[in-house]
């Protein structure tokens, strides 16, 4: 009655259990293995279980069996450092993706030396783990763009600016910044209405990040109709090629503006602002600099670029 009762409660379990002797020959295999190897008890036991399972022979799992054999110590791995090392399968007469594997290793006997192992199926918490990274990836993603025009917010750029910042001084390389204003803006909202001024924005996120050249190169919307742009690595010439290719990416939108007082077509002013890593300021002057120089752009007409000098 035992016995049976035991068998019985051995078949249940929801995880597969194995045993191999001291000669490495399998002993034990329970039903919940044979479902997902496809191999039933009647063929396993008795085989050695690296014919069973080649593949294992020097991989972590068999130097593990070993040292539970011939040292008696036990071990545990994770599914995060050893993915799936055996062929298990949810249906082995379809096998696809693997079962994702816990595996406890633990020696057994005394004089008799055996080795059980357990495998546990992890998958649902693995996919679980990874519902969680995506989940949280997008929400970050969410909390550092402007969902208007997709380019990032205020809050990332206020991160990025002071990580370049720090590598800029450390690594002993230029930093520039370009703040940019949409020209007049207000009077196309109010003329166009703000459904349209979406739009137009949009439309300048779009065309002003095309025209940054380099990956590294990022763009910000800074508020309402202003935006930056920051140039890791980047000279003070350079930059203000850099703003002179965004100026001109927006013009050539061609976007109608009938409220507009320089031209009938929306346009930017750019103003420059440029670190060398020898300048003793923080980077809150180097906005403060792009800033002025971008009042500079509007006082002289707007739809142009001015430069600070560079610090």
């Amino acid at each position: 009655m035992k016995d049976n009762l035991l068998h019985d409660a051995f078949g249940s379990l929801n995880l597969g259990v194995l045993v191999v002797d001291a000669r490495y020959r399998i002993t034990l295999w329970n039903v919940w293995l044979a479902a997902h190897t496809g191999r039933s008890a009647a063929e396993a036991l008795g085989q050695d279980f690296f014919e069973v399972f080649p593949d294992l022979q020097h991989h972590r799992v068999g130097v593990a069996i070993h040292q539970a054999i011939c040292h008696n110590l036990p071990s545990l791995l994770s599914q995060s450092l050893h993915r799936s090392p055996f062929p298990l399968f949810a249906d082995p007469s379809e096998p696809g993706q693997r079962i994702s594997q816990a595996i406890t290793i633990t020696p057994l006997g005394g004089d008799e030396r055996h080795c059980m192992i357990q495998i546990n199926d992890v998958s649902t918490a693995v996919r679980r783990e990874a519902l969680l990274r995506e989940q949280a990836h997008v929400l970050l993603s969410q909390s550092l763009s402007d969902g208007l025009t997709g380019v990032g917010n205020r809050r990332h750029f206020d991160l990025c600016l002071d990580k370049e910042w720090r590598a800029a001084k450390r690594n002993g390389k230029p930093l520039s910044l370009l703040m940019i204003d949409v020209d007049f803006f207000k009077p196309y909202n109010d003329h166009y209405g703000h459904q349209q001024g979406d739009l137009c924005l949009q439309l300048v996120a779009a065309a002003m990040r095309k025209a940054l050249r380099r990956p590294e190169d990022m763009l910000f919307r800074y508020g309402g109709e202003e935006f930056c742009a920051l140039l890791p690595g980047t000279r003070p010439a350079d930059a203000i090629e850099v703003a002179e290719s965004v100026r001109a990416s927006v013009l050539a939108l061609r976007l109608p503006h009938v409220r507009s007082a320089d031209g009938d077509t929306v346009s930017v002013s750019v103003g420059a602002a440029s670190y060398g890593p020898r300048a003793q300021i923080g980077h809150t002057q180097l906005v403060q600099a792009a800033d002025s120089a971008l009042y500079e752009a509007k006082r002289a007409g707007r739809n142009r670029v001015r430069a600070s000098a560079a610090f």
